[in-house]
């Protein structure tokens, strides 16, 4: 990964903590390994980063880390030999990281199977891709490297597969469908949100279609054509129409079970067998009932 500095006069662990997915502590570790370069040069983590310095992370870093495989119950809608595909409840982190190496998606996949890709290190087996903690629905896992590689290409390239998304929005959306393309990137005030931005931004694209309108509320499908993280809830959010109960890109307070997003239907071709794929996971009883209470409403 490399990065060509904009906004200088800052410390280089601190610069990266906001414009990375990485933490500080784990910048700090990385430096100390000599695995991020400034200008082709070993810097300390205070070193003043300046404009236009070019800096360049490593690739194949991984801190130690004891996690523990955990019995926990998993909604596997498929499985074979190559992949699986799973149902993640809303609320369960998909893997570990900052300092959390307990109770995710991880941990209980380890408990059930052996048989997981490494590619992504020992944090991430079998992890191709990952939805957010508050979101629910379908996740795809590899469970060994050959089916990861193909796997990671199709997302890399947009093609082969296909996610859709269920989202309850707040207000009535005027138009029957509609495309978002705005760049996205780390909010540079908060590290933990992103952002439209047009500068250290990628290519942003969400496909939504409206299925239902209620008073306040509009239920919506949301097809990925590139996949950022956070990509529908700030694009939502861009237009002025956040997903309900979200508790970063909505100003209104939320409850525990967070946003209204659900991965319901995913269509690809198996990275082995080559045939075509097709699930679809329901909505969760919270989000369910929600919708009953508002059909009742109407």
């Amino acid at each position: 990964m490399e990065i060509k500095v904009q906004k200088p006069n800052e410390r280089l662990d601190k610069y990266l903590a906001s414009n990375t997915e990485y933490s500080r502590t784990t910048i700090e570790k990385m430096l100390d390994n000599n695995y991020i370069l400034v200008n082709n040069k070993i810097e300390k983590a205070s070193y003043k980063v300046k404009e236009n310095d070019l800096i360049e992370i490593k690739d194949g870093f991984h801190e130690e880390t004891d996690i523990t495989p955990t019995k926990m119950p998993l909604d596997i809608i498929y499985e074979d030999q190559d992949i699986i595909v799973i149902n993640k409840p809303s609320g369960l982190v998909v893997h570990p990281g900052s300092g959390n190496y307990n109770n995710t998606l991880v941990n209980g996949l380890m408990y059930y199977t052996n048989n997981l890709s490494n590619i992504n290190g020992e944090e991430r087996p079998g992890i191709v891709h990952r939805i957010d903690k508050d979101t629910s629905g379908l996740l795809l896992v590899a469970k060994n490297n050959k089916a990861h590689t193909i796997l990671t290409e199709y997302f890399k390239d947009h093609q082969n597969i296909k996610r859709e998304y269920l989202a309850l929005i707040c207000g009535r959306f005027p138009h029957d469908s509609a495309t978002i393309d705005a760049p996205i990137g780390r909010d540079p005030k908060d590290r933990k949100r992103f952002t439209v931005r047009a500068d250290n931004s990628k290519e942003a694209i969400t496909h939504l279609r409206v299925l239902k309108r209620y008073k306040d509320y509009t239920l919506i499908s949301c097809l990925l054509e590139t996949g950022r993280t956070h990509q529908i809830r700030v694009h939502l959010n861009y237009i002025g129409y956040p997903i309900y109960n979200d508790p970063v890109y909505n100003s209104k307070k939320a409850t525990e079970f967070g946003q209204f997003l659900h991965s319901y239907k995913m269509d690809f071709i198996h990275p082995i067998t080559k045939e075509h794929m097709h699930f679809e996971a329901p909505l969760p009883e919270y989000f369910q009932d929600f919708l009953s209470k508002l059909d009742e409403e109407q």
